[in-house]
């Protein structure tokens, strides 16, 4: 086989699991997508999953298309990333109450309280661990990152 096809099959195998939304296993875990959340804009993977632990890559406030930024406010840009968040698990099965871990970035810790009030209306009961820290940038100068761990 040529580097050429390998090449293709490798191009076909991905556009077939980007299109149908559905999981592509490599060695010990699987990868999942969903199209209800912005695809990916780098080279990593919305969702990984080893065993019953699912590794949410950090989502920010894109509109679904994934090319600009949606939402001015902490409060604004906190809702549509835990909204994503939800899609995302919802498309395994899950939700919220899967979360075990939180991981949140933020570009301005002064604004942590109104976070963390949005925060609070998605983990109701029980929330998950979580480290917050401040960062000098984030992506597309967004204002908060969140990426999280489920088990389901």
């Amino acid at each position: 086989m040529s580097l050429r096809s390998i090449g293709l099959t490798i191009v076909t195998a991905a556009a077939s699991v980007a299109l149908l939304g559905c999981a592509a296993p490599t060695g010990g875990r699987t990868v999942h997508t969903t199209g209800n959340v912005y695809p990916a804009i780098g080279p990593y993977s919305q969702m990984v999953q080893s065993g019953n632990t699912y590794y949410l890559s950090g989502v920010i406030p894109l509109n679904k298309a994934g090319n600009a930024v949606e939402g001015s406010s902490i409060e604004e840009q906190t809702r549509l990333v835990l909204g994503y968040i939800g899609e995302i698990l919802k498309a395994q099965g899950m939700s919220h109450e899967n979360v075990v871990m939180s991981n949140v970035f933020m570009k301005d810790l002064n604004e942590f309280a109104k976070m963390n009030a949005v925060y609070g209306e998605f983990f109701k009961s029980a929330p998950p661990s979580r480290a917050t820290v401040e960062v000098a940038r984030l992506p597309r100068d967004v204002r908060i990152e969140i990426a999280v761990i489920a088990v389901k």
